[in-house]
């Protein structure tokens, strides 16, 4: 049993009577799928479909409270603020509150609730708690928490991918719950639909084994001369994720051309190539 302290984590507060429609015009998940024992996982798109944040989302007796990057929280909170116009909600950060994360079946303190982000994953990634910050302690590092969440096969934004550059197909959030096909209207929803229906994404976040040195994230990954992807975060024991053009990396192990990432040799899992 392990939890770890998540001190990169930062939460915003929405609230007030139109706080659930609010949110519902503008995320990816389906706010009608949240309640006080249910949390979400979604993302704020640009109006062209790539994402610009995303979070955690979870409902207490005073609202909604968002789990997010620290460093995105103040450019989230803005960006909320633009949309609000008439909706009667307030945006404020919670300075006050932390976030923990527990896997192997810890039980954790505050608020706590089902990490939503479901992979398949025999353990999957466990729980989360929202807490107060100067209560905040873990059993282990954060590192090894995102070394668990790494062995799942769940990217996070800022790390295995740049905010504003990708799709949420790109990022696996129709794999890992993020999007609704069904609720309606939302920020980017009309490319996200189209890229769903018309099965254009040939891109994916998978998770690949190193065998040798891991290069920092951002490294190319090369197929001989061609570049096929780029590694995301990596752990100790050589698990990594990685953004890879599923169709070149198809044709380049077909071909049998090895894939390196700096001076490491990248292997991909035969079946997490469905993905793609």
């Amino acid at each position: 049993m392990a939890s770890a302290y998540l001190d990169d984590r930062s939460l915003l507060r929405i609230a007030g009577e139109d706080a659930r429609v609010f949110l519902q015009g503008l995320v990816t998940c389906n706010m009608d799928k949240i309640n006080l024992t249910q949390a979400g996982f979604g993302a704020l798109l640009s109006p062209q479909g790539k994402i610009l944040f995303d979070f955690l989302i979870v409902e207490d007796a005073e609202g909604f409270l968002l789990d997010t990057a620290s460093a995105q929280a103040e450019a989230l909170a803005k960006r909320l603020g633009m949309y609000r116009l008439r909706a009667q909600v307030t945006i404020a950060a919670q300075p006050e509150l932390g976030v923990l994360a527990g896997w192997d079946g810890t039980p954790l303190p505050g608020l706590s609730y089902d990490d939503p982000r479901h992979t398949g994953h025999d353990a999957g990634l466990g729980r989360r708690a929202i807490v107060e910050r100067s209560q905040a302690q873990g059993t282990a590092s954060a590192d090894d928490y995102h070394a668990h969440r790494i062995v799942c096969g769940v990217p996070e934004a800022g790390r295995d991918f740049p905010f504003g550059e990708i799709f949420p197909h790109d990022a696996d959030m129709d794999l890992i719950l993020g999007l609704d096909f069904k609720k309606g209207c939302y920020v980017g929803q009309e490319v996200v639909s189209r890229m769903e229906h018309r099965g254009t994404s040939r891109k994916r976040i998978l998770p690949v084994l190193l065998r040798g040195p891991a290069p920092a994230p951002g490294t190319a990954i090369m197929a001989g001369e061609l570049a096929i992807g780029t590694l995301g975060t990596s752990a100790a024991n050589g698990h990594a994720l990685a953004l890879i053009r599923t169709d070149r990396a198809e044709d380049a192990i077909s071909a049998g051309t090895a894939l390196v990432a700096g001076a490491a040799i990248v292997e991909l899992h035969p079946d997490h190539m469905a993905k793609g």
